[in-house]
């Protein structure tokens, strides 16, 4: 599978992002692009998915930014890693939990490269450490088209998430590599790039 791999160093407001995303699913569908993995950061940006309540955004002076993604309510902000895709899985098995399975598991190995080991929970959808959550995953399927992606707090401020209930959660429950302890990981986007890729290439 070709796959575009692109890497963004300055913040990306999250519309344009999305934007891009969608204009990719259409060329994606079209055979005039390539598929696509997109690692960034947005600034300050509170979103919400398709399930997402009014009663979960706790400070109603903040603005949410509604999407068509699934899941809840969540906070992108500078320090969190963003891995958007768009992947066809007209070319692959149409198997979208095949699919969460492998960012799952992508995001697995991305942590223990740092030496801390993420798991999975079945009944909430994420990447756990010890009962907090580390990185959220929001995916929409278009025609069997996949888009959206995952985030993994690195050095974010996770304060700001005390302004929502994150992913219909105990916003206490929320964790970060530096929480952990990892204050200075290296080679972030190039563990990225090379993991997703490899795991993402597959059928």
């Amino acid at each position: 599978m070709n796959i575009e791999v692109k890497t963004s160093n300055r913040p990306i407001p999250y519309k344009t992002a999305i934007n891009t995303l969608e204009k990719r699913v259409i060329d994606v569908r079209n055979g005039v692009k390539n598929e696509l993995i997109w690692i960034l950061e947005h600034p300050t940006t509170y979103t919400g998915g398709i399930r997402y309540k009014e009663e979960e955004i706790l400070d109603k002076k903040i603005s949410i930014i509604k999407t068509n993604r699934g899941g809840k309510l969540t906070l992108h902000n500078r320090g969190q890693k963003i891995i958007y895709f768009v992947i066809n899985l007209n070319n692959r098995k149409k198997d979208i939990r095949l699919l969460v399975n492998k960012v799952e598991k992508s995001i697995i190995e991305f942590l223990n490269i740092y030496g801390v080991k993420g798991n999975v929970d079945r009944k909430n959808i994420g990447i756990w450490i010890k009962g907090k959550k580390i990185s959220a995953i929001g995916i929409r399927v278009k025609r069997w088209i996949a888009y959206h992606g995952c985030s993994i707090n690195i050095n974010n401020d996770l304060s700001l998430y005390n302004k929502i209930i994150p992913c219909g959660l105990n916003n206490k429950n929320v964790t970060s590599l530096l929480e952990l302890g990892i204050k200075k990981p290296l080679k972030i986007n190039f563990n990225l790039k090379k993991i997703f890729l490899k795991n993402l290439s597959k059928t």
